[in-house]
């Protein structure tokens, strides 16, 4: 899908009327479009900034609108329907490999692992990764850090997601919880909420992180085009300023209460299973406590994507990511 970016009228017709669907947004200030990948408790922090008022104190109005996956989120930056985009990395590599003359710099990092656990449907006895071989397992969408830092885990604990089970991948994003839920596959592959909505419903138990077990990575990360960065300076050191302020927010406060404080944005989900799936992420470490995307983090999701065959070559961490505004950040809040 990430190969064909570039000349998807369709997307790019879809995606700059999403603010009609948006959230966020509407005070004075300095107005800043953000489309997020996905709505997920993965990204607390940046609606902890929104709800405190972080962007506010920094002088900014955030329009935020969930552009529902990662090739529509960088078709709407490339578009100009957006001016800052929460996604993946691995897609400012995409678009650098296609040679773009205006690359999407990372300027920001959110979280700092995968944010996805593997659940079983069986879950009887001490778990063993040897148990996944010669069953089914339902994964993310190809070429997704989802996807691989599932097989990157599944190679590291000595399986070959080829040839040891069958691995369905060609689900889209918002179907694959429903597919479990109706029977398909032992094992799958899910984010939060829905991990900890099927453990309540009887419907499975999380077995394993792969967040803990595929390591620091630039998983979800602001990022904007060079062209934007370059005549908006300002404002991006405000917006990565509000970031800081509420990862540190984030860091020091319990799972209950920012589970509270991102309700609003959760309006179908319940309470407790909100602070659940905030306590799972806050345990294994994956809300980043700074924006810096450091360079072991980015060699890391080189190697990933390497060993996922969607790495034509090494970018160099300096090439596409600038942490001047992350440093700064960290320097003023002192």
């Amino acid at each position: 899908m990430h190969r064909k970016w570039f000349g998807l009228a369709f997307s790019i017709l879809l995606v700059c009327g999403m603010a009609l669907a948006g959230c966020g947004g509407g005070g004075s200030g300095t107005k800043v479009k953000v489309g997020e990948v996905t709505r997920s408790i993965f990204y607390a922090p940046q609606y902890v900034a929104i709800e405190k008022g972080f962007f506010k104190e920094e002088g900014l109005d955030v329009e935020l609108q969930t552009t529902f996956g990662g090739d529509k989120t960088m078709t709407a930056l490339l578009s100009n329907a957006i001016d800052v985009a929460l996604v993946g990395s691995e897609t400012s590599i995409y678009v650098y490999q296609q040679g773009a003359d205006d690359p999407v710099i990372n300027f920001g990092q959110l979280t700092q692992t995968d944010g996805t656990f593997l659940m079983a449907r069986d879950a009887k006895g001490e778990f063993s990764w040897d148990m996944l071989k010669g069953n089914v397992f339902l994964g993310q969408r190809k070429g997704g850090m989802p996807q691989m830092a599932g097989e990157f885990t599944l190679n590291k604990k000595g399986i070959n997601p080829r040839t040891d089970l069958e691995l369905i991948q060609n689900i889209e994003f918002a179907n694959i919880a429903s597919a479990y839920a109706s029977g398909t596959g032992q094992f799958v592959q899910l984010f939060e909420p829905q991990a900890s909505i099927f453990e309540k419903e009887g419907k499975g138990k999380v077995v394993a992180s792969f967040g803990v077990e595929s390591g620091h990575l630039p998983y979800t990360v602001f990022m904007a085009k060079q062209s934007f960065i370059g005549k908006n300076k300002d404002t991006i050191q405000k917006f990565t300023n509000a970031l800081y302020k509420a990862q540190q927010w984030v860091d020091s406060h319990s799972a209950e209460e920012i589970a509270d404080a991102i309700l609003p944005y959760f309006k179908d989900t319940e309470r407790d299973i909100v602070v659940s799936s905030v306590k799972r992420y806050k345990e294994q470490g994956t809300y980043a406590t700074d924006p810096i995307l450091d360079e072991e983090e980015w060699n890391n999701l080189l190697d990933v994507m390497d060993l996922a065959g969607e790495l034509k070559e090494r970018v160099p961490v300096g090439t596409i990511v600038d942490n001047s505004y992350a440093e700064k950040a960290k320097q003023a809040a002192k």
